[in-house]
């Protein structure tokens, strides 16, 4: 599990009920290195166990993410925090084809959830993270968020959503490290997983390019190991390939 950061680590997991986020759960859980996992939902339930402690939160709601700081504070700084959070489709909103499908009230929700809102997370927890060992800030993003590796077009609220989420994550990044030398902050493109958000996309997918959520949650771990504050700012894939802007 996470060897590089220290005995006894606290991490923090926003979005604990998700397909992605429910399997990193489990291993977060499973650590005997790590002391605690605070769970964040909208329900504010988790999976019980000793290590366990589950909180609520909302994206939209900046005051649910400064009542899970406080109780962070009273606990100690954490040493990991994943966002492990985002909206690609629901009973509103559908990926769009053509720009004629482009809807204001959809690009602003799209946006709550996969930008403004880890940015919001990040505020409030980045200047909570320990030191002078190694800490992790991470945010699930996607591949179809680089811009140089866009050649279908389309998706146009969940594509901008995630470019414009990179941006942040490398401003964060250089602002962390001037007072957390040794913290990384960090996208991440889990792959196509077999979760609900993927559901409708999958017909076309062979089984080497679908993941089952435990094994998206081993990778992105091991990913997150081996990194180091060199490397922070930068968004990478499960498998630790550098993704471009």
């Amino acid at each position: 599990m996470f060897l590089s950061l220290a005995d006894n680590y606290r991490a923090v997991l926003f979005g604990s009920s998700g397909g992605i986020g429910s399997a990193l759960l489990e291993k977060l859980a499973e650590d005997q290195r790590c002391s605690k996992v605070y769970a964040g939902s909208r329900t504010g339930k988790a999976a019980r166990g000793a290590r366990v402690v589950p909180f609520r939160f909302d994206l939209q709601d900046e005051g649910s993410i400064v009542e899970a700081a406080a109780m962070l504070d009273e606990n100690g700084p954490g040493d990991l925090v994943i966002v492990s959070t985002g909206l690609l489709h629901d009973e509103a909103v559908s990926p769009e084809k053509s720009l004629r499908q482009i809807d204001q009230d959809v690009l602003r929700r799209v946006f709550d959830i996969n930008t403004i809102g880890p940015a919001l997370i990040a505020k409030h927890f980045l200047p909570r993270l320990s030191r002078p060992g190694k800490s992790v800030f991470a945010v699930l993003s996607a591949r179809v968020g680089s811009v140089s590796d866009n050649r279908l077009g389309g998706w146009h609220a969940y594509r901008s959503s995630k470019a414009a989420l990179h941006m942040p994550v490398r401003n964060f990044a250089i602002e962390l490290g001037r007072t957390h030398p040794n913290a990384v902050c960090v996208g991440l493109h889990p792959g196509t997983v077999d979760t609900p958000l993927s559901k409708p996309f999958q017909r076309s997918l062979g089984p080497d390019r679908l993941f089952a959520p435990s094994d998206t949650a081993d990778r992105l771990i091991a990913v997150l190991d081996g990194l180091n504050p060199g490397q922070s700012g930068r968004i990478f894939a499960w498998d630790g390939e550098e993704i471009s802007p």
